[in-house]
């Protein structure tokens, strides 16, 4: 898979996660502890999550792979 794909799947995971929480902000206000639960546990880490990853994705597939570090020669030789 590559790239562009991957890219396109966080993108569309962030704005499905994005449309139950529009439809909490203007939902009828007798309706909105009903949707509590489900949004404050379940929609909004989701959506944090995956505008993180599309954010800084990079750095943590960088801090977690299995390839150490390439370290520079040393100056003067």
């Amino acid at each position: 898979m590559n790239q562009a794909i991957k890219r396109s799947i966080f993108r569309w995971i962030h704005i499905i996660f994005a449309i139950p929480i529009l439809g909490y902000i203007y939902s009828p206000f007798d309706k909105i502890p009903q949707y509590a639960p489900a949004t404050r546990f379940v929609f909004v880490p989701l959506l944090v999550l995956s505008g993180l990853w599309m954010w800084k994705g990079h750095l943590v597939r960088r801090l977690v792979s299995r390839k150490p570090p390439q370290q520079a020669a040393p100056a003067g030789v």
